[in-house]
């Protein structure tokens, strides 16, 4: 098993459009996008969680479980904001649809690990601070349905 490290390998982009209802992305898609990568600084959330539901009967004294609602979790990115530019502003502003891509081994064609998740923007903030750090914006997302996982990295053109 190959082990490798996130940071310099995975890729993430904002895609405004797929028209694929499996959530597939063309490489024309993914073009088209805005890659991220290179101005995030935090990622938080983008997985799916399990509210499990408890089965209790009386043949035992275990509680078992079986598998109940799935989720997304709460999910946000904070990228570097740009002096001169205002790209993320514009294109990840409050209320804009589209789809987060995950290429979790890199955009590279055939591979494994592209996770597309439908989304809203829910806040896109600026932090101020005094401190010893570079401006940045938060944009939280809403995850608005269930996203293709593990999907295979489209060839390039």
């Amino acid at each position: 098993m190959a082990r490798f490290n996130r940071k310099g390998t995975t890729k993430i982009k904002f895609l405004p459009t797929i028209a694929s209802t499996t959530l597939l992305p063309t490489r024309a898609e993914i073009t088209a996008g805005t890659d991220l990568t290179e101005n995030i600084s935090a990622i938080e959330g983008w997985s799916i969680a399990n509210t499990p539901i408890e089965t209790p009967d009386m043949e035992s004294t275990f509680v078992k479980k079986i598998d109940g609602d799935d989720s997304a979790e709460d999910s946000s990115l904070t990228l570097y904001e740009d002096s001169t530019l205002d790209t993320i502003e514009t294109d990840l502003a409050k209320g804009t649809v589209g789809f987060m891509c995950i290429f979790s081994k890199g955009d590279v064609a055939a591979n494994k690990g592209l996770d597309v998740f439908p989304v809203k923007v829910a806040s896109n903030s600026k932090a101020y601070t005094t401190d010893n750090e570079a401006a940045s914006i938060t944009v939280q997302f809403v995850i608005t349905d269930r996203p293709a996982l593990n999907q295979t990295v489209p060839a390039m053109t």
